[in-house]
């Protein structure tokens, strides 16, 4: 629900039926959709009223993307804003091709989020230079600190041809939540149609290809789940609380079916 600002997509989720939600801080891409609330006072004043209001909670912020030029200490409003919101969680992104550079600042990373009460949750995906699971698990495994987490993507297990064994390697501690969508069975052939796929046309939970019920059954259930599914051209056409809420029945389904599986 980008297309809305914190204070209404908090307000949506409240009347959809939503415990909490997930605010962009920061752009995914160069000039991509953001709401910078470290940068905006009103806006955050308003932010925090909502959620006092009505009782969702801030699940996780994005989007840190971990670049060759990337400074830890710049992100010190970050993490105060998220600490005043109390999330709980932050995305991870690596775009260095430095994979020593990456986790020496992600280590620093993860030290800051832990001192204000978040964790800091790697993803990989399949264009970054954490390509996969076991890419994943080996360098949070390396840093070896308690804020450090591996976010699966349903999407992206998937397009990375990651598997279920490999998940069930995963340490319970270093799973702190995790995103459900779906996709057609059949894998984009470029990367250029993944990264496509991936940020602008996912499917609704269940009506895709991807074996939601057997991801789902693997990971603990004690988690939050993250619906995340940019709909870009349905968007044009439907509106965000239909949206919403078709996103959260089909999730359930998705997660009953899997509990019926069990």
């Amino acid at each position: 629900m980008l297309d809305l600002a914190p204070p209404e997509m908090i307000e949506l989720a409240a009347r959809c039926g939503y415990e909490k939600v997930g605010l962009r801080l920061l752009p995914a891409t160069p000039g991509g959709i953001a709401y910078r609330l470290m940068d905006d006072a009103p806006l955050l004043r308003e932010t925090l009223g909502r959620l006092q209001s009505t009782g969702v909670t801030v699940a996780d912020l994005e989007v840190v993307a971990f670049r060759p030029e990337t400074d830890v200490a710049s992100f010190a409003p970050f993490f105060e804003t998220g600490a005043r919101l109390g999330a709980k969680h932050i995305l991870v992104a690596a775009y260095d091709p430095d994979l020593a550079r990456f986790s020496d600042r992600y280590r620093r990373f993860c030290e800051a989020a832990a001192s204000h009460g978040m964790t800091s949750d790697l993803e990989f995906m399949p264009w970054t230079s954490v390509p996969d699971l076991t890419t994943a698990i080996r360098i949070v495994a390396k840093i070896d600190h308690p804020a450090a987490g591996i976010l699966v993507d349903a999407l992206h297990f998937d397009r990375s041809q990651s598997t279920l064994a490999d998940l069930r390697t995963i340490p319970a501690e270093r799973l702190h939540y995790w995103q459900l969508c779906d996709g057609p069975a059949e894998r984009p052939a470029t990367t250029e149609q993944l990264i496509h796929a991936a940020r602008e046309e996912r499917l609704f939970p269940g009506e895709g290809g991807i074996d939601l019920v057997g991801l789902t059954r693997a990971m603990p259930d004690n988690l939050t789940i993250s619906i995340e599914v940019p709909t870009v051209q349905l968007a044009k056409t439907v509106d965000a609380e239909t949206r919403a809420r078709r996103a959260l029945a089909v999730g359930r389904a998705v997660i009953e079916r899997a509990r019926a599986a069990s």
